[in-house]
């Protein structure tokens, strides 16, 4: 199968008084296409400043980030985070909450027409079990039902390639459990490639097909992650 996101070489740092400060280095991975991918590991390994490099965050030291035939980053180039057909999906569920659900999921379809706008929220909302409470708004909506329709919205234009942000981090461990399950079947359902971080374990078994174990940089460490299935 075809791979839809591949970095290579992949290195990240910022700035500090004794000179840069590498956060990851070396980073590889490989996504196939309709497949998600898990970045697993405790704070402070890299993995949330990997994740923003892909959305176009973050500058590239070294290394590349490719989506399909596309260079999204590299040392010289950096294409912008609203050109790179990229969506994301955060803890926090970001969504409007003076705009009704389907307000919300349509936000992002301002340049298709009313008819394209209203066909692709009744698909989405449906897939997501939510095709009738189009007219709610947010506080109207459990936890769970307002994290669907933050799914819903970032699934709304297409995007190439998903990005989840440790997406369940804000609910009880019961509404957790269930939205895992339920956002797998969704994204698998779409045929969506998507790539996940998260600290919990169990999380990344049950949603990913495959998982990077990644630790944090010492001196003499790489960050290549450890790769293993998740099943």
């Amino acid at each position: 199968m075809m791979a839809a996101l591949r970095i290579d070489h992949l290195s990240l740092s910022y700035d500090t008084p004794r000179g840069p400060h590498f956060v990851v280095r070396d980073f590889e991975l490989m996504v196939e296409s309709g497949s998600i991918a898990c970045l697993f590991g405790p704070s402070g390994c890299g993995k949330t400043s990997v994740l923003r490099a892909i959305a176009g965050f973050e500058p590239v030291q070294e290394g590349e980030i490719r989506l399909g035939n596309t260079v999204l980053s590299s040392p010289s180039i950096h294409l912008p985070p609203e050109k790179r057909h990229v969506g994301m999906m955060f803890q926090e569920y970001g969504l409007f909450p003076h705009l009704t659900v389907t307000q919300n999921v349509v936000f992002g379809l301002r340049r298709q027409s009313h008819a394209e706008q209203r066909a692709r929220c009744d698909e989405l909302l449906s897939l997501v079990g939510l095709k009738e409470s189009g007219k709610k708004y947010p506080h109207e909506l459990s936890g769970g039902q307002q994290q669907r329709v933050a799914l819903a919205r970032a699934l709304a234009p297409s995007p190439a390639l998903l990005l989840l942000d440790e997406p369940f981090s804000n609910l009880d461990a019961a509404t957790r459990e269930r939205l895992t399950i339920e956002v797998r079947d969704i994204l698998k359902q779409a045929g969506q490639t998507a790539v996940l971080v998260t600290h919990n374990e169990h999380e990344a078994r049950t949603m990913a097909d495959s998982m990077l174990v990644m630790r944090p940089l010492t001196e003499t460490s790489a960050s290549t992650p450890d790769s293993g299935s998740p099943r």
